[in-house]
């Protein structure tokens, strides 16, 4: 019969957690009592198995990851460098998908289901209610958001109101004065603190270049292709005349504005310049000018973080403000006089 994790505790003279622990290679076990159990362990022929760890120290080297969509461009992106990062180290990864808003997430947030299955939690930048982050701190797992600021978590993303002004502040210095803004809904603003940071970017580069918003050019989207292709047929069909510019708070809506632009023979940048956010991966292939973020780096960067919070490291969870970059191409350019 193959020895037990307590045999070796009992030849070491050592809890069973010690041993998890020394084998696992965690901290707060000495380096004399760590050598003495692999020694133990390598005598008796012992192989340590998912489940006596788990059963011996209470985790279950599994990491969640709450998403309000996964199969959205920057959700999706962060889910794989989440994935990318467990996976390298021999941690799991446990999704929780909303599929959509404020739909299912009840049960999500009840005490035991959190606490049983996951060790720790990444929050895909959607606003948690006080309710719901009372609960999961009172599970005391470690907890990382990630592509947007949210209340009482620490958080790894860019500054997404200086984002959006780099990204105005681009078409102003073209020359542009009549520039229009394609923006998230108010389910959008309702879930999360993006869209409201990257409009309040937008309007801040306007106001110190003397610019007055346009609310005739002002329309919503929802952060996909299909609703930028709609919301450009409101701006292009409303009664004011067309902007020469606009901003769009995602690349998606910038492809979909891109679209409709083209379909109705209108030429970019030549009639109408467009500059985005988040240098999606069909961006370059487009020619999009757009704000560079790599949401794959941001979510490996939230999964070493918990990692290193897991195995005692003091400081390993704080608030990480990531670069992000202007990447001109060929969609903006100086208005025609």
């Amino acid at each position: 019969m193959p020895a037990s994790i307590d045999d070796v505790a009992a030849a070491a003279q050592v809890s069973t957690a010690t041993v998890s622990r020394a084998i696992r290679g965690l901290p707060r076990v000495s380096p004399a009592t760590r050598a003495r159990i692999l020694a133990v362990a390598e005598d008796l022929g012992y192989v340590a198995s998912p489940s006596a760890s788990t059963l011996a120290t209470g985790r279950t080297r599994t990491i969640g990851v709450l998403a309000p969509f996964a199969d959205r461009w920057y959700f999706g992106r962060s889910i794989e460098g989440v994935e990318r990062e467990l996976r390298e180290h021999s941690y799991n990864l446990l999704l929780f998908s909303l599929g959509g808003y404020a739909r299912n997430r009840e049960g999500l947030f009840n005490h035991n289901l959190v606490r049983k299955q996951i060790d720790a939690l990444v929050v895909l930048c959607l606003s948690l209610s006080a309710d719901e982050l009372a609960h999961l701190h009172r599970t005391e797992i470690p907890l990382v958001a990630v592509g947007g600021p949210v209340a009482g978590c620490s958080s790894v993303r860019i500054d997404d109101g200086m984002a959006a002004e780099a990204a105005t502040q681009h078409l102003l210095d073209l020359g542009h004065r009549d520039i229009g803004h394609l923006h998230g809904g108010s389910e959008d603003e309702m879930n999360f603190t993006v869209p409201r940071l990257r409009t309040d970017g937008f309007e801040a580069a306007l106001r110190k270049s003397g610019v007055q918003p346009r609310p005739e050019w002002d329309v919503e989207g929802d952060y996909t292709v299909l609703n930028g292709v709609r919301a450009a047929a409101r701006l292009f069909d409303g009664p004011s005349p067309m902007p020469t510019a606009v901003f769009c708070a995602s690349d998606e809506m910038a492809l979909g504005l891109m679209f409709e632009a083209h379909r109705r023979g209108l030429r970019v940048p030549e009639d109408l310049s467009i500059v985005g956010i988040d240098d999606h991966e069909f961006s370059e292939a487009a020619g999009l000018t757009t704000i560079r973020q790599d949401p794959t780096e941001h979510g490996a960067m939230a999964a070493q973080m918990l990692m290193a919070e897991l195995a005692g490291m003091p400081g390993a969870i704080r608030d990480r403000v990531v670069p992000h970059r202007l990447i001109v191409r060929s969609t903006t350019a100086a208005p025609r006089r």
